[in-house]
């Protein structure tokens, strides 16, 4: 088994890691001082479960690695139309792209029978720019219920969970998810094969479309916000908009509110990667969390005002972002 790992940052420098440890053949590829690093010296995980050291190899040139049966696609899904180029070269007739995303993925309508197969959401794949870059018949949905943060170039701290959920979009559980699988298991991950991963899809959003541009726009944490009575109304507003959406396009994800706050609260002090990219200076990915739901409610007649009101002023400071940068 060979997987190359596309964006090898905290979270896929972490599963690459955990693959190698498991005897896979993996290769990162990634930039900067965090590939020198981890050429120099491997992956270094500090982790609560045990801190350990892995030497995969690391490039910054997918065409030095060459064709892989998984393709471990950790890059921000603002970026996947633009990684065609990339991907290309690791590609051979059977491999599979496992896209560890947050929201909506590109792929959520292929293979979903009922009266929205096939279509395609256009803020998340705007021209069918992300479909040519990235097959959706190659496409293995990833839900990453993990934290992690480079610490310093080559070393990713691991804070809490293990578990990367996946599964094809037309639900069956296929030899490719579960050869995935099990090395992810024999790495230390849980890495369970979904049939209906969109329920997955659809619990992760519930509190991420909140709190990520919720903490952009008020520079809060995860349990600043849910101290706060204001925000927490609002949060709860924009949770339960969103559960409108998903049962009006065939999934209940069958989670109460009240179960995501306690969640969000147990996070602590956690600031939302969407936070953390502001304050780099990074544009934000908000199309995939907030803009796909929006586009999926004029899509079934939904009414999602508070959803509506923080995509226009979260799509705003993104604008300014990308101005600035």
């Amino acid at each position: 088994m060979k997987v190359a790992v596309l964006g090898a940052g905290a979270i896929g420098a972490y599963v690459g890691a955990a693959l190698h440890r498991a005897g896979v053949e993996v290769h990162l590829i990634a930039r900067g001082a965090h590939l020198q690093a981890m050429r120099e010296s491997g992956v270094r995980v500090l982790s609560p479960r045990g801190d350990f050291t892995a030497h995969p190899h690391a490039t910054d040139d997918p065409a030095e690695v060459g064709p892989v049966d998984h393709v471990f696609l950790g890059l921000k899904a603002n970026t996947y139309a633009a990684a065609g180029p990339l991907i290309k070269p690791l590609l051979h007739e059977t491999t599979s792209i496992v896209a560890a995303q947050n929201g909506i993925p590109w792929w959520y309508f292929h293979g979903l029978k009922g009266p929205y197969e096939g279509y395609r959401i256009e803020s998340v794949d705007p021209g069918g720019a992300v479909s040519a870059a990235l097959p959706v018949e190659r496409a293995v949905g990833c839900v990453v219920y993990a934290a992690t943060e480079i610490a310093e170039p080559g070393v990713i701290r691991h804070l809490e969970g293990t578990r990367f959920s996946i599964g094809e979009p037309g639900g069956e559980p296929t030899g490719r998810c579960l050869e995935f699988s099990q090395a992810a298991v024999a790495g230390g991950l849980k890495c369970p094969v979904e049939t209906d991963l969109r329920r997955d899809i659809w619990i992760k959003l519930m509190g991420n479309i909140a709190f990520n541009p919720i903490s952009a726009l008020a520079r809060a944490t995860m349990a600043g916000i849910c101290r706060h009575r204001g925000a927490r109304e609002l949060v709860v507003a924009m949770m339960r908009e969103t559960v409108e959406v998903a049962r009006k396009v065939g999934c209940d994800p069958g989670v109460s509110i009240e179960r995501r706050l306690r969640g969000a609260e147990k996070a602590g002090e956690h600031k939302t990667s969407t936070l953390q990219d502001l304050e780099k200076g990074k544009p934000m990915e908000l199309d995939v969390l907030l803009a796909a739901v929006v586009e999926l409610a004029d899509l079934t007649g939904a009414k999602v005002p508070t959803l509506r009101a923080i995509h226009a002023v979260s799509d705003l400071l993104n604008q300014n972002l990308v101005r600035a940068s």
